[in-house]
């Protein structure tokens, strides 16, 4: 888990990147929760979905966005970190030019920012966004979202309704042939407290379903009870 130092819009940001031994894998770019609320590179939810993509060989980049850690820079209510997010996408594809996709994932305030990334990147074929915070942002901007991609959210979670997350969705407009697929995780929170495992192997499912089969590495069968 090579620890990196790029350029960014403000300065240094700095980074976990794994690269692919195959200089044609795709790229993931994982994007973290809320700065202002803790949010960094090393929660455990970025660090889930990270080992995801490195198991499945992609070449893969968490960071944290400015002003966390060592990143330079003030937090910018979004604006900035979506030019972060995109400087690290910019610095993980020039290792990986010939990457033939890129999938972005984020949490919370990350998902909100890798959707609108997704708007510009034309090479994310896919996404995965825990936690949307359908609440807190506009996502009017997805007009109309240009990829498939999934949405986890607790049916237990305080800070953003469930029922918001499912209207939200519903609205959103996608291109032909594109879907956006919504998962209701029983029991669980914001942050997923008890339910981390469970939601991880929701999005392995996932990406198993959308994914070339050279993409999806051997699952460990699970033991039947009783």
């Amino acid at each position: 888990m090579p620890e990196v130092i790029f350029a960014g819009p403000e300065g240094r940001l700095e980074g976990r990147y794994h690269p692919s031994d195959d200089p044609a894998a795709p790229c993931a770019l994982i994007l973290s929760p809320h700065p202002k609320a803790g949010g960094h590179m090393d929660h455990r939810i970025p660090v889930a979905m990270y080992e995801q993509y490195k198991r499945r060989g992609f070449s893969v980049l968490r960071f944290n966005f400015r002003g966390i850690g060592r990143s330079m820079g003030t937090y910018d209510n979004g604006q900035g970190e979506l030019q972060d997010a995109a400087y690290a996408l910019d610095w993980m594809q020039s290792f990986n030019q010939n990457a033939p996709f890129t999938w972005v994932s984020g949490y919370s305030f990350g998902a909100w920012i890798g959707m609108q990334l997704l708007m510009r990147r034309p090479e994310i074929a896919g996404f995965i966004s825990m936690s949307l915070p359908t609440n807190t942002y506009d996502f009017s901007f997805l007009a109309p979202c240009p990829a498939s991609g999934l949405i986890t959210y607790g049916d237990e979670d305080p800070i953003v309704p469930h029922e918001d997350v499912v209207r939200v969705a519903e609205k959103i407009r996608v291109q032909k042939g594109h879907i956006i697929s919504t998962h209701k995780i029983e029991g669980a929170d914001h942050f997923y407290t008890h339910h981390l495992e469970e939601t991880m192997e929701v999005i392995e499912d996932y990406l198993d379903e959308h994914l070339d089969p050279r993409y999806s590495p051997p699952r460990e069968p699970k033991l039947l009870e009783g």
